[in-house]
């Protein structure tokens, strides 16, 4: 059994840097077996009525084994499998949200817990707050870094916002469904971490350049759990009981140092712009989607070399009004250092392959076109974000 949360605890006491543990799920389980600990934990806390949120495959992979546990325990339990949109994808919306939210009301439900990956976490931490119910976490994947998240990122009318949500009072990943999971989650769960090599140097710049807020502490957080998964990649690409674990410790990290900060800026920068910017392509042509994390992988290789461009040669000449332009020549040989500590585009290609991932936009499936226009657009997506591809295409 491994212990992400003292992890934290040692590398904030290493740092002398304060900690609030309130952001902690008060139950953190992360071994083979941890889905067994699920209904003891409901019980124990008095909660009578349970809705268990999943979709067609993960209640084959964790929803029937829940439904049966709670019900063995006494407890009221009932299933809603969530529907799959006309392209036959389970998202985040209106419709996956208010289905959520009717059966939780119908059903008098005490708790919600959501046995599935990003989508479905994102759709019962939402309806989960808006019902005024807390919420456990059931991984079926080690596919994001967002299981312990309080935003959900949700479609409304094709547009991608994130709104303010509640993170899991319990968090249970059971290592053995995780191993389980196909290999493309668990890749896109690598290619998720493998984002925050340009999500890190976004906020660095953004803090040195434009004066947003930042955390040591964070940074570090996510830095090692990058760190961990990069040193891992054979592990994680063959499924492997330790690479597994390492990559779901890593994602929870991730996550838990985004509810330290505050905001996501630790783990979301222009790479997931590009991310969200593809998605809502994808919705408004009625196409297939992509997973989270294969996008974000791919986006950060052409980040990445879009800034080591830019580390290289510097801004172009127009870019920049007068007092911004001071603001980043000033840091400039700070901006240049924290770009030379991104991978270079082929290496970060060569990680992705190792983890098994998508590592090219052919290959992820994203037209030439689309990401070109991405590159001068998607900083829209987050206008709140001063990041470098911001001020390259805004000055």
């Amino acid at each position: 059994m491994t212990d992400v949360l003292q992890s934290i605890r040692n590398t904030a006491k290493r740092m002398n840097e304060p900690l609030d543990e309130s952001v902690f799920p008060e139950r953190l389980s992360v071994e083979a077996g941890a889905i067994a600990q699920v209904a003891p934990y409901l019980r124990d806390r008095g909660d009578e009525r349970i809705s268990i949120v999943c979709d067609l495959t993960t209640f084959e992979a964790a929803g029937a084994r829940l439904l049966g546990d709670a019900k063995a325990a006494g407890l009221a339990a009932e299933v809603t499998i969530v529907n799959p949109n006309a392209q036959g994808d389970v998202v985040a919306d209106e419709a996956s949200i208010m289905q959520v939210i009717l059966d939780i009301q119908r059903t008098k439900a005490d708790i919600a817990v959501a046995a599935g990956s990003g989508t479905i976490h994102d759709i019962v931490r939402f309806a989960a707050y808006t019902t005024g119910i807390p919420f456990v976490s059931v991984p079926t994947a080690p596919s994001v870094d967002g299981f312990t998240s309080k935003g959900a990122p949700i479609l409304v009318r094709g547009e991608k916002i994130t709104l303010p949500a509640i993170g899991p009072v319990a968090l249970f990943a059971d290592i053995s469904i995780l191993r389980a999971a196909p290999a493309p989650l668990i890749a896109a769960g690598f290619g998720d971490m493998l984002g925050k090599y340009t999500s890190l140097f976004d906020w660095t710049f953004g803090h040195l350049a434009g004066g947003e807020p930042y955390s040591p502490l964070a940074a570090e957080l996510t830095q090692q759990a990058l760190t961990a998964c990069v040193e891992n990649a054979d592990a994680i690409g063959g499924s492997t009981e330790e690479g597994v674990t390492i990559l779901i410790d890593a994602l929870i990290q991730s996550g838990i140092a985004m509810l330290l900060f505050g905001q996501s800026h630790p783990a979301s920068g222009a790479e997931h712009h590009l991310s969200h910017y593809w998605e809502m392509a994808f919705v408004r042509e009625g196409r297939r989607q992509l997973l989270h994390g294969a996008k974000v992988g791919v986006a950060c290789t052409l980040i990445a070399a879009l800034y080591h461009r830019i580390g290289t040669g510097g801004l172009p000449a127009a870019v920049g009004a007068a007092e911004r332009r001071h603001a980043i020549e000033s840091h400039w040989n700070e901006i240049q250092a924290a770009i030379s500590r991104i991978p270079g585009e082929s290496r970060l290609r060569e990680l992705i392959r190792t983890a098994g991932g998508p590592s090219t936009l052919e290959e992820l499936g994203v037209e030439r076109e689309l990401a070109d226009r991405s590159l001068q657009e998607a900083h829209r997506v987050r206008l709140n974000r001063f990041t470098l591809l911001r001020v390259i295409n805004e000055g």
